[in-house]
C-alpha cells in the first residue's frame, strides 16, 4: 500500500507538474508529496523528475514509470468495476447467434427465459459466420471447435446422431442390422443451407464394404422437419440425440444401428474477449452449460476441458 501510495504521488505531480497541486489533490502538504516521490527514486534507483526552482519535467525514465504506473491503477480500476458489476442482477438485452439446429434447443431457451425475466432475448438463427464484434452479438453458440481466437469460447456439452425411425415405419420396412441394409430404406436427408451439401450420416462399415450410396426420400435444410416424416412413418432420420430425447422416451421413435453409429459433436458458446464478462452474458452460457445436455459419466471426463480458450 505504501508503494502505490507513492505510485499515486508521483502521477499526480506527473500529471499537474507540480508538488503543490499534487498535494491538493491528495490533501497532503507540498512536503509530503516531495518526501514520497525522493523515497521512491531511492527505492528504485532512478531520477524520475528533472527539478530546479522554475520547472518540472520527467526523465526518460521517469516516463517509463509513468506509462507502467497508469496500467497498474487501470488494472485496479477495472478490478473494482468488475467486482461491481458482478453484484448487479443480469438485466437488459442479450443478442444472441444460434445455429440452425439451434431451434431445437427452445426448450432450454424457455427455461431460461422464465429463470431470467429480466432479460430481453433477441436470437438470430443462422449457419453462416456472424462477425460477433461487428455484428453486435453478446453470445454466440456454434458446433464444432472455436476459430477466433481472440474470442472467449465455453465448452457446453456433446451430442450424437442417431437414426431413428417411428415403430410403423420399422413394422413396415424391416429394422436394419447393418449399415448396408439401408440402400432398401426410405432415407430422409439434411442439407445444410450453407453449403448446399447433404449431412453424411456418420455410419461405420466393414473395411472391404462397397461405399454406401443412400436413397433419398426426402431433404430439408431444418432438422424439425425430418424428425416429424421420421415419426409419422415417412422413413429413417439421422438427426441430434438432444432432439428427439422425448420421442424415444415416449416409444415414437426408435434409435437403430447404434453401434455403427460413430459421431460426437460439439456446442460451445463464444463472446467478445472484454475484461468484463456482463452478469447477462455469465448466467446465460451458465444455464446452457448446466441444462443444455444431461450429464452422464461419458461427459464427465470433458468437463474438465478449459472454459476460456
Amino acid at each position: 500500500m505504501d508503494s502505490l501510495s507513492a505510485f499515486n504521488a508521483f502521477m499526480r505531480v506527473a500529471e499537474t507538474g507540480s508538488f503543490t497541486d499534487a498535494g491538493r489533490q491528495m490533501s497532503l502538504s507540498p512536503s509530503a508529496v516531495t518526501k514520497a516521490v525522493s523515497r521512491l527514486e531511492e527505492r528504485l534507483g532512478v531520477r524520475l523528475f528533472h527539478r530546479n526552482t522554475r520547472s518540472l519535467s520527467l526523465t526518460q525514465e521517469g516516463a517509463l514509470f509513468l506509462e507502467s504506473c497508469r496500467r497498474i491503477f487501470s488494472e485496479i480500476e477495472s478490478v473494482h468495476a468488475e467486482l461491481a458489476t458482478s453484484k448487479k442482477a443480469p438485466v437488459g438485452k442479450l443478442k444472441v447467434s444460434l445455429p440452425m439446429v439451434g431451434m431445437l434447443i427452445m426448450p432450454t431457451i424457455s427455461n431460461f427465459m422464465s429463470a431470467y425475466p429480466d432479460i430481453e432475448l433477441d436470437l438470430g438463427f443462422t449457419d453462416h459466420l456472424v462477425d460477433v464484434v461487428d455484428d453486435g452479438y453478446d453470445v454466440v453458440v456454434r458446433t464444432g471447435e472455436a476459430a477466433d481466437s481472440g474470442l472467449i469460447a465455453r465448452w457446453l456439452g456433446t451430442f450424437r446422431l442417431q437414426v431413428v425411425g417411428s415403430p410403423a415405419y420399422l413394422e413396415r420396412a424391416g429394422v436394419p442390422a447393418v449399415p448396408q441394409d439401408l440402400t432398401r430404406h426410405a432415407c430422409l436427408h439434411h442439407r445444410y443451407p450453407t453449403s448446399g451439401r447433404l449431412g453424411r450420416w456418420p455410419l461405420e462399415t466393414a473395411p472391404d464394404a462397397p461405399d454406401l450410396v443412400l436413397p433419398i426420400a426426402a431433404i430439408s435444410t431444418a432438422v424439425e422437419p425430418l424428425i416429424t416424416l421420421a415419426e409419422k412413418g415417412n422413413g429413417l432420420a439421422c438427426v441430434p440425440d438432444f432432439a428427439i430425447r422425448q420421442q424415444i422416451t415416449d416409444g415414437r421413435l426408435i434409435v437403430v444401428l447404434d453401434e455403427f453409429t460413430k459421431h460426437v459433436g460439439t456446442f460451445r458458446a463464444v463472446w467478445p474477449s472484454n475484461r468484463f464478462v456482463a452478469p447477462k452474458v455469465r448466467v446465460f452460457v451458465d444455464f446452457l452449460a448446466e441444462n443444455l445436455f444431461p450429464k452422464s459419466s461419458v461427459l464427465a471426463e470433458l468437463e474438465s476441458e478449459p472454459k476460456e480458450g
